[in-house]
């Protein structure tokens, strides 16, 4: 393995070893209401910092299969579609903590919340259409659409319309955001690198995931070409490539 080539997966688990120990270790603001909740700035945050980007990713492999028709940016689109999708149920998760410490309750009608809420459920929709089309190619090139106008609707759904609203969480509704008023030099040291540590980790699963499916997709061609069935031309020509 050339470590030039990998020498980012190093670079995540050093990264990763580094968000858990220093997110947990070193001194935070000892502000009111938030107390030592505001550590969960170092996992909330990143993980949607990394799920939009593994978001934007899926939907540039899809304009990749619609200009090449190749299964294997399909398969590339998907995964990292899944992963984002898992990166976010974990955003919400860790969300949710952080709104019964400093709202009271585990979730509350505000716009980022709900905004958050519709985009999960647009991605939901997402494999629940792939899952529904049999034909393989025909599944690959409605879902590649679907893909790219989901990004499309996700994004101002959870980063503008909220701003446009009042909103409890911060950086939405007039909110200043934790940048401005309680994001100390010592933080600074912890948040970016655990933004970069997240997505590289989201990065890794998505590849390896992929990976995984192309090879079973090659294996499946290859037993269908030993039996007498007719094999579709799409698959045969992607799993070669």
């Amino acid at each position: 393995m050339s470590l030039k080539r990998y020498w980012w997966k190093g670079l995540c688990i050093i990264l990763v070893i580094y968000t858990i120990i220093a997110g947990f270790l070193v001194p935070s603001p000892a502000l009111p209401i938030l107390h030592e909740s505001i550590r969960n700035l170092y996992f909330h945050v990143p993980m949607w910092f990394g799920m939009t980007i593994l978001l934007f990713i899926s939907m540039i492999y899809s304009i990749k299969y619609l200009s090449n028709s190749s299964l294997r940016s399909d398969i590339y689109a998907v995964s990292a579609a899944r992963i984002a999708l898992l990166m976010g149920v974990l955003g919400i998760l860790t969300g949710m903590q952080w709104a019964r410490t400093t709202w009271g309750a585990w979730w509350v009608n505000d716009p980022k919340l709900m905004g958050a809420a519709v985009g999960m459920l647009i991605y939901l929709a997402y494999f629940v259409l792939r899952n529904s089309i049999d034909d393989i190619d025909r599944r690959a090139k409605v879902s590649a659409v679907f893909n790219i106008m989901a990004y499309a609707i996700f994004i101002p759904t959870i980063f503008i319309v909220p701003r446009l609203t009042d909103s409890l969480h911060p950086g939405n509704g007039g909110n200043p955001g934790f940048s401005t008023y309680d994001l100390d030099g010592a933080m600074r040291w912890v948040f970016y690198p655990a933004v970069l540590a997240w997505t590289l980790l989201g990065t890794w699963i998505m590849t390896l995931d992929a990976r995984i499916r192309v090879m079973e997709l090659k294996l499946a061609a290859g037993s269908n070409i030993l039996s007498s069935s007719p094999q579709p031309k799409t698959v045969i020509n992607s799993t070669v490539s």
